[in-house]
């Protein structure tokens, strides 16, 4: 049986960036107890639910992601009852890949020890920016200096795996910015960077004011997307001159560092999720994708059930599609004979003229006659390759 990925959403804040639209927030800090109370509660009645679902749940876990949200606003003594619920309801391997997500400045030492006792060894950084005004338009509460300040502290506790998070196109964001972000992170020697294109929701709050006008947010200042592209593009080649290869649309890492719970994600290996607005994947004893997740609204996930419907069991071509629109986020991208052996042959040439087409405008390439793969422009455009095979009827 797979290994199992599990992610456990923690959606504390304590500011609300302005460009996020996430099921997180800033709650008093009352809300902790009761919530890892009912974390506790959801993970003693997984092996319950699954039966229930007809669903393969492994007994063994190799990677656990804490994100959201916060984590370490967390009290020590929270995050050790919290750890302690997930050893007793799974077996760790000895590798797994334990990660904590942080935003700088919000780490105190008491929680640092309590992270390295669990056993945490990866610490993933939302920096977004390494200049001040730009964290500080965005309602980052972190300096410079904080953020490098919190990377050495974790080094020093032993916990060397670091990733350092960037966005491209932060309102008041130049060239000039951008590159200083990047060497700010070329002196850190981290072994993962995630470098993202800012991608503003109609519901955030910059969102609302880039529909409706004003200046609060910065809104007026937010780059043009041209601009946005080329920034990404430029911290490609950057990041490859540091020995940081891309290996995901977003995703940057020395050899072996990669992220192994977002790799499960984009390989649809089996992960559970809980907490709020937390997605789950896990296959049924017939081999069928099954896909959940809970509600978006913490009093009503506090009140319970923590599942807002049973399982779903996606259809071949629905699998098909999602095998082809995660696939094809990984640099290596999809092994035209690995989609004949899991979906048949027909149901691959069903998508033949897809391909084709998107070859021909120079958003995919094919490697070596059996695999596809995003080119370089395909990667800025990913969301028009994706919508296309999500188009694609059933295959005969």
């Amino acid at each position: 049986m797979d290994l199992l990925g599990l992610y456990l959403s923690i959606p504390f804040c304590r500011s609300k960036c302005t460009y996020c639209n996430f099921a997180s927030g800033v709650f008093p800090a009352a809300y902790h107890e009761r919530y890892i109370a009912r974390l506790e509660e959801d993970l003693r009645g997984l092996r319950s639910g699954a039966k229930s679902w007809n669903a393969a749940l492994p007994d063994a876990a190799n990677s656990i992601y804490l994100g959201g949200g916060t984590p370490t606003l967390l009290a020590p003594a929270l995050i050790r009852r919290l750890f302690t619920s997930l050893r007793r309801e799974f077996a760790l391997t000895p590798t797994a890949e334990i990660t904590v997500e942080c935003a700088p400045g919000q780490m105190e030492p008491p929680v640092l020890d309590a992270l390295a006792e669990c056993g945490v060894n990866r610490i993933s950084f939302g920096v977004q920016s390494f200049v001040d005004s730009e964290a500080r338009q965005t309602g980052r509460l972190h300096s410079r200096s904080v953020a490098l300040e919190d990377i050495a502290r974790v080094r020093a506790a032993g916990i060397h795996a670091v990733s350092v998070d960037l966005i491209a196109g932060l309102p008041g964001q130049t060239q000039d910015s951008w590159f200083e972000s990047l060497g700010v992170l070329a002196d850190t020697g981290v072994d993962h960077a995630s470098i993202y294109m800012l991608e503003v929701d109609d519901e955030s709050r910059l969102g609302r004011e880039m529909l409706a006008g004003g200046g609060r947010y910065h809104a007026q200042q937010v780059p043009e997307d041209d601009l946005i592209a080329e920034m990404y593009t430029e911290a490609i080649g950057f990041l490859a001159g540091l020995g940081l290869a891309q290996y995901e649309i977003s995703n940057f890492a020395r050899p072996g560092y990669e992220s192994r719970h977002n790799r499960k994600y984009w390989r649809r290996e089996p992960y559970l999720g809980c907490g709020l607005d937390a997605h789950s994947m896990l296959r049924s004893y017939t081999g069928a994708a099954l896909r959940f997740a809970t509600t978006d609204d913490l009093e009503g996930y506090l009140a319970g059930p923590a599942w807002r419907e049973s399982p779903r069991a996606l259809s071949r071509e629905e699998e098909l599609e999602e095998a082809w629109f995660l696939g094809l986020r990984l640099n290596e991208g999809m092994s035209l004979p690995a989609l004949r052996e899991e979906f048949s042959a027909p149901a691959v040439r069903g998508c033949r003229d897809t391909v084709a087409e998107l070859e021909h405008e120079g958003l995919l390439r094919l490697a070596d006659g059996d695999r596809v793969a995003l080119t370089p422009r395909g990667r800025l455009l990913s969301n028009e390759v994706f919508a296309r095979f999500l188009a694609e009827p059933a295959a005969p």
